[in-house]
C-alpha cells in the first residue's frame, strides 16, 4: 500500500509541476510571438516576387529539444495500452514547433522576410537510467532563408 501511495504522489508532484513550467513557457512564447508579430514574415513556400534589391541573403535555423514530464509519460503509457491520440503530447509538440519558429525568427531580426521555411521533427527516446526507463522528448528544427531588402 505504501508503494501505491508514493507512486500517487509522485504523479500528483509531476502533474502539477509539469502543468506550471508548461504554461510559464506558454506564456513566454506568446509573448515573444507578439513582440516578433511583424518582423520578420515567414513564408512557407508561397511564390512572393518583389522588385526591391536583396541586400543579404543568409541561411537562418532554430531547434529545441523538450522533454515529457513523468505524468505524460505515465499517461501515454496508460492511452498506448488501449490505443488513441496521445493529447498529452500535443502540447508538446505545439511548445516544440512554436519554440523552434521563434528561434529561427529571432536569429533573423533584421531580415524583411524569410522565405521556403520548413519544420522538421523526431521523437526521441534517451535513457534516463540504468533501468531503461525511457523519456520520451520531441526535438524540431525550423530553418529557412532570411532575406534583406535595401531600404
Amino acid at each position: 500500500m505504501g508503494d501505491l501511495l508514493l507512486i500517487l504522489l509522485i504523479l500528483i508532484i509531476t502533474y502539477f509541476t509539469g502543468s506550471i513550467l508548461e504554461k510559464n513557457h506558454f506564456k513566454k512564447i506568446k509573448a515573444r510571438e507578439i513582440a516578433l508579430v511583424k518582423k520578420p514574415v515567414v513564408s512557407f513556400g508561397k511564390k512572393l516576387t518583389t522588385n526591391k534589391k536583396i541586400k543579404k541573403v543568409e541561411f537562418v535555423t532554430g531547434e529545441v529539444v523538450i522533454s515529457g514530464d513523468y505524468f505524460k509519460n505515465f499517461v501515454s503509457a496508460f492511452r498506448n495500452f488501449f490505443g488513441g491520440r496521445m493529447v498529452s503530447f500535443e502540447s508538446l509538440m505545439d511548445r516544440a514547433r512554436r519554440e523552434a519558429l521563434l528561434r529561427m525568427r529571432e536569429k533573423a531580426k533584421t531580415a524583411d522576410i524569410i522565405v521556403n521555411a520548413r519544420l522538421e521533427s523526431t521523437m526521441l527516446n534517451i535513457c534516463e537510467d540504468n533501468s531503461n526507463n525511457l523519456i520520451p522528448q520531441v526535438a524540431v528544427i525550423a530553418y529557412g532563408t532570411a532575406v534583406t531588402y535595401e531600404r
